[in-house]
């Protein structure tokens, strides 16, 4: 291996290994690690404790990856995989395609909340196929819709910033939601009260929360987020003006 390769710590930056073993593939690892953090979230992970879950010692998961890290980048492009591709052959239709996989990529954060705050920590992510996919996709839509490539880049990146710092918020509800052992109508009946004097002193708070009493924050979460969404594809659109 290069001494460059060496340097960079992200499973992306060398070569596959492939001293796989029949009872116990890299896809087998990454497919557990991703219901191990869904199940039990981040700070459960650990080499030890998924190999139990495989049946195996931590020393075999090495032959596949080469740490913890790896195993997360591993594990975030996986849930990658899951988002859908939307086609559109009508390139004056590109903000519905944006809009499904905005929408898309909010969903798959939010049924795996741990994924939103390892993004940002995940090296070299943007490499590992499914994201090169769905990236190439994106810049294909953009594109088509008439942006250059220089800004069709811009316009992607935007895009995804919004969607992750609005769900990033959404998906740490979600997983305080879980480790209360509560549902969320129970958590958000539980909380009103306090948030109701919280906010007192504060006329417009007060009667913003007054507004939402009985809505699940759920419900709030998808009306502010079309909202957002819609306000960033109107600025993009304007560009093409």
């Amino acid at each position: 291996m290069a001494k460059d390769e060496q340097s960079i710590p992200s499973v992306w930056a060398r070569p596959r290994r492939e001293r796989e073993q029949p009872a116990l593939s890299r896809d087998q690892i990454v497919a557990e690690a991703v219901r191990l953090l869904d199940e039990e979230g981040i700070d459960a992970l650990s080499m030890r404790r998924l190999g139990s879950r495989l049946n195996a010692g931590a020393t075999s998961l090495y032959r596949h990856v080469a740490n913890k890290d790896e195993l997360i980048e591993l594990a975030v492009d996986a849930v990658y995989g899951e988002l859908p591709l939307p086609e559109e052959t009508d390139a004056t239709r590109w903000r519905e395609v944006i809009a499904r996989i905005a929408h898309g990529l909010r969903a798959t954060i939010l049924r795996h909340p741990w994924m939103a705050a390892k993004l940002g920590e995940v090296g070299l992510a943007y490499l590992g196929p499914n994201m090169l996919r769905q990236t190439e996709h994106m810049l294909g839509v953009f594109e088509s819709a008439g942006f250059p490539l220089d800004e069709a880049d811009q316009a992607m990146s935007t895009l995804v910033a919004y969607v992750l710092g609005v769900t990033t918020s959404e998906a740490a509800i979600l997983s305080m939601i879980a480790r209360s052992g509560q549902t969320e109508q129970e958590w958000v009946e539980h909380l009103w009260p306090a948030a109701e004097r919280a906010v007192q002193d504060y006329p417009r708070l007060r009667a913003r929360y007054a507004a939402q009493r009985g809505r699940l924050s759920s419900q709030a979460d998808q009306d502010g987020f079309e909202y957002g969404l819609q306000r960033v594809l109107d600025g993009l659109q304007s560009r093409l003006g």
